[in-house]
């Protein structure tokens, strides 16, 4: 199947390791939390903390050792963050195309940019209120949510 906005049909990726343990790593899945909950204070986003676990740690695959997943260890610990990290990425990349369109107002593959990145936005608001993670009433104002970007 094709991608969303693009014709593009690849799905070349990395690939999670095939072993169900890797003999490699000497934390226990107690310890695991503990570094994974020390990071969460720092300020750190779940997918900040998978790749800090990957590259420092050598831990491939946090859900397979653990069975839990980084964002779940985090909500249990009460350090999840109000907005998901890829909403809040979206939101962040909507506020640099407005903040360019205000200087360049006439740039129509920036404002389809916006079309296609803020209709991201919307799906995704959707699918985190049907779940429970944003609260039923949370709406997308371009105007006030530029304060919580930054």
């Amino acid at each position: 199947m094709a991608r969303m906005h693009s014709r593009a049909k690849g799905k070349s990726s990395s690939k999670k390791p095939v072993e169900s343990k890797a003999s490699w790593v000497r934390y226990k899945p107690k310890e695991m939390e503990i570094i994974i909950q020390r990071l969460g204070k720092e300020g750190k986003s779940a997918a900040q903390i998978g790749l800090i676990m990957r590259d420092v740690y050598g831990i491939p695959d946090i859900k397979k050792l653990t069975g839990k997943r980084i964002s779940k260890i985090l909500s249990d610990k009460g350090l999840l963050p109000e907005l998901p990290d890829d909403l809040l990425a979206l939101i962040r990349k909507s506020v640099k195309i407005r903040k360019h369109l205000e200087a360049n107002h006439k740039d129509q593959p920036s404002i389809r940019g916006l079309t296609l990145t803020e209709s991201k936005i919307f799906r995704l608001v959707k699918y985190y209120k049907r779940s429970g993670r944003l609260p039923s009433d949370w709406k997308y104002d371009p105007k006030q949510v530029k304060i919580l970007a930054e």
